[in-house]
């Protein structure tokens, strides 16, 4: 059973950065798709980036295109995400995903129906 565990939320001002870290020994072993998605209360889980693993490709939801990006730490066994200049809309609860199975992200990244493994989420705050 895979367990996948986010690390590095928190608040953070307008205009700053964090950087969240999806963590999982079998993140670099077989599962070729990792996304981070978020979720504000009331609405429906939105997609936020991905990465293929065995590829590099990776895919950014419009909205953070420019300001995030999306990479594989091979030493930290991790998937990070890195935000840069937050805005309060950024505020969510942030989820990491994998599909447990081969196979590249696609261009169903953004579904979140096609993910099996999800982790327990992690808080960002943007506010002044």
């Amino acid at each position: 059973q895979v367990h996948l565990k986010e690390s590095g939320g928190g608040s953070v001002h307008p205009g700053g950065a964090l950087r969240l870290s999806c963590g999982a020994s079998e993140i670099t072993n077989g599962f070729d798709c990792v996304a981070w998605f978020r979720q504000i209360p009331g609405s429906k889980r939105e997609s936020v980036a991905a990465i293929s693993l065995p590829s590099g490709a990776t895919y950014l939801a419009d909205g953070v295109k420019g300001r995030f990006s999306i990479s594989r730490n091979a030493a930290e066994k991790a998937v990070v995400l890195e935000m840069n200049a937050v805005q309060p809309e950024d505020t969510a609860m942030y989820y990491c995903a994998t599909r447990g199975r081969k196979g590249s992200c696609g261009g169903t990244w953004n579904l979140a129906g096609t993910y099996d493994v999800w982790g327990q989420g992690i808080q960002v705050t943007v506010s002044s």
